[in-house]
């Protein structure tokens, strides 16, 4: 029996989602874990952390630029890579998510996987793309547990289909709205004159205050009987002032795939309304928060491309692509602000109890709590 989502528990959302209702409805798309759990909470190295990877275009047809655009709500994370796509408009690699103090490994790891599969890119230059949120309250964020094989493996072992959500990949240690959190996904289904194209979202989910969570309006975050140590302060104390993590603070990596056709800068605009999504869920967007969100469309191979010449220009040396336009691009809005709001959704009903470094604890959100909420709907 696979394991209950937020729609069944009986929470209405907005929209048409995709077969799978996730990210890898987006044809082509191929996401990956490796989850790496290991030792006791009394023993000196405990890790609670792992990797995420997120092809836009497989494994083979990596190399080939999707056009792309990023947005920060609040800058207090890292994505590497942001600086080409503002510049050229453009994503070629896979994408790694993980904690915040094992960027580089993830980033060495995504170098060295292009290497093994596509030598001729690695000729050139690569700027891959990694985020990252903190999961230091559980894991042992310093202990160095995360390696480059580790992202080598999460991108080998990319599938499409059905995903798994919460504690697993780089959402492994995560917490949100003092709620175990994680990783998490949704999709829409989007009609544009006679074609359909898929819009999928996907959340490293470790953001929001307690009292602020809803779900489709419901207050369930500050009615909740659950223990919320994550937000006292009892653990401050006891791990020292330097230690210290604010209620709120952690930050939100949002990944959005589309197949619709869309020009660098429509892309960027998908990913401004990411916020809108989270928004719905509570989250005011604290200032302790790294909030980092990017889009890309798999359309338009062939186009966008930056290579360096071999000759000058020919005579036909043009590219083109097909792009909605601005003036209909409002439904595919509207899919991200939808699809992101169930996928914080699906975060927190994935996700389940855990006990970290020190014997630090999370709590999942209770599920009948969430059933109670939407028993009258």
């Amino acid at each position: 029996m696979s394991e209950p989502r937020a729609r069944d528990l009986g929470v209405p959302f907005d929209g048409t989602p995709g077969e799978w209702n996730a990210i890898t409805d987006v044809p082509g798309v191929l996401v990956g874990y490796e989850t790496l759990i290991a030792g006791e909470p009394h023993e000196a190295s405990v890790a609670r952390t792992g990797v995420t990877a997120i092809l836009p275009r497989g494994r083979d047809d990596a190399g080939v630029p999707c056009a792309a655009g990023v947005y920060s709500m609040n800058g207090n994370g890292e994505l590497t890579g942001r600086s080409w796509i503002e510049e050229s408009g453009t994503l070629a690699l896979p994408i790694a998510l993980t904690n915040s103090h094992a960027v580089g490994a993830a980033h060495t790891g995504v170098d060295r996987w292009v290497h093994r599969e596509h030598p001729e890119l690695s000729a050139e230059w690569m700027l891959p793309v990694v985020g990252e949120t903190w999961d230091g309250y559980l894991n042992q964020i310093n202990a160095g547990h995360v390696r480059p094989e580790h992202a080598i493996a999460a991108i080998d072992a990319a599938a499409s289909g059905p995903i798994a959500e919460g504690n697993v990949g780089g959402g492994t240690g995560m917490n949100c709205y003092g709620f175990k959190g994680g990783s998490g996904t949704a999709s829409r289904v989007v009609d544009h004159g006679g074609d359909r194209y898929t819009v999928g979202v996907f959340l490293q989910a470790n953001f929001g205050t307690r009292h602020e969570l809803r779900l489709v309006g419901r207050p369930l975050g500050r009615d909740s009987a659950a223990a919320n140590p994550y937000e006292e302060v009892e653990w401050f104390v006891r791990d020292g002032e330097r230690a210290r993590a604010r209620a709120g603070a952690g930050s939100v990596i949002g990944v959005v795939v589309t197949d619709a056709p869309l020009l660098p800068g429509q892309c960027a605009a998908l990913a401004r309304r990411v916020p809108l999504g989270l928004a719905r869920t509570g989250t005011s967007g604290s200032h302790f928060s790294g909030d980092i969100f990017l889009a890309c469309s798999t359309a338009n191979p062939g186009a966008f491309t930056s290579s360096m010449p071999t000759a000058g220009p020919g005579s036909d040396d043009y590219e083109t692509s097909r792009f909605v336009p601005w003036g209909h691009i409002d439904p595919l809005y509207e899919a991200v602000v939808q699809a992101t709001e169930e996928a914080v959704a699906n975060v927190l009903v994935a996700a389940r109890d855990m006990v970290g470094r020190d014997g630090h604890f999370s709590p999942a959100l209770p599920h009948d709590e969430v059933r109670r909420a939407f028993r009258a709907d």
